[in-house]
């Protein structure tokens, strides 16, 4: 199967100085890989990069990251431009801040899809509410018409994910989308995120340091340590019968959310 997004041998440093160290994986399509491990160990730097969203300091030194055979880093910023939502989307750990707190989500969804093709809206708020209903929000209309400061963490969190998935693109990259929640909303994300993946086949990169949720979604397991990687390969496998010891320590005493086929 061939390869949507593919890392090889990647360094990336801030000031010159290196803070990831020689990673290489792929995503397939329909593929949930999980980026795991603690606070520093360059989760989030990693998936920022394909986008070209790390600060002005932040440069990749060395590899390649492919999407869909096209090198991200050799691309101008106009380019970059299309592909950014449109073909790779981005949710973050504090969706409230990224959404407008004095715009509707309505105005919100509209502005997002007409950056990207020629939509009205009309148009944009039937695909919206068609895909509310189909991640089972409880009153579609009610979400189209509110601000972000009138939901709760959560349905913005929810509603932002929804937002980013109307362009339907190929890979959703998710920062961290669940550590800011509460272990029953945590749930409620997972699972919107899973019936994404079965509605529109899209592969997903989690970044998480909370080895519950990646047991509860991924995969494949991509095991991070202050900028190296410790462990890679299939999900049951690594969950199960870790090599690592950093690993072991990540899985011990974790409580695990439920896989809806499964308890893992």
């Amino acid at each position: 199967m061939d390869s949507l997004l593919t890392y090889e041998n990647v360094d990336i440093s801030f000031e010159k100085l290196p803070v990831v160290h020689d990673i290489s994986f792929s995503l397939h399509e329909g593929e949930i890989l999980a980026l795991v491990g603690e606070s520093g160990s360059g989760k989030s730097t990693l998936i920022r990069s394909a986008l070209g969203l790390l600060n002005d300091n932040g440069k990749v030194t060395k590899g390649e990251i492919s999407y869909k055979g096209t090198n991200l880093l050799s691309l101008r910023e106009k380019e970059m431009r299309q592909i950014r939502g449109a073909e790779i989307g981005m949710i973050f750990q504090d969706a409230k801040g990224s959404l407008c707190p004095i715009r509707t989500i309505g105005d919100q969804i509209l502005e997002s899809m007409s950056a990207h093709r020629k939509i009205n809206k009309d148009e944009a708020k039937a695909k919206a509410l068609e895909l509310f209903e189909k991640l089972n929000f409880k009153d579609s209309e009610k979400l189209w018409n509110s601000y972000p400061f009138e939901l709760s963490g959560g349905m913005n969190q929810r509603a932002a994910i929804a937002i980013t998935m109307l362009l339907n693109p190929s890979i959703l990259l998710a920062d961290e989308p669940t550590s800011a929640l509460d272990v029953a909303v945590q749930k409620q994300v997972v699972e919107e995120m899973l019936a994404l993946r079965e509605l529109f086949g899209t592969a997903i990169i989690i970044v998480t340091h909370d080895i519950s949720v990646a047991a509860a979604m991924a995969d494949t397991v991509l095991v991070l340590k202050d900028g190296y990687m410790m462990e890679y390969g299939p999900a049951k496998e690594i969950l199960h019968n870790p090599s690592n010891d950093y690993t072991k320590m990540l899985l011990s005493a974790v409580p695990r959310l439920k896989r809806r086929q499964e308890i893992v």
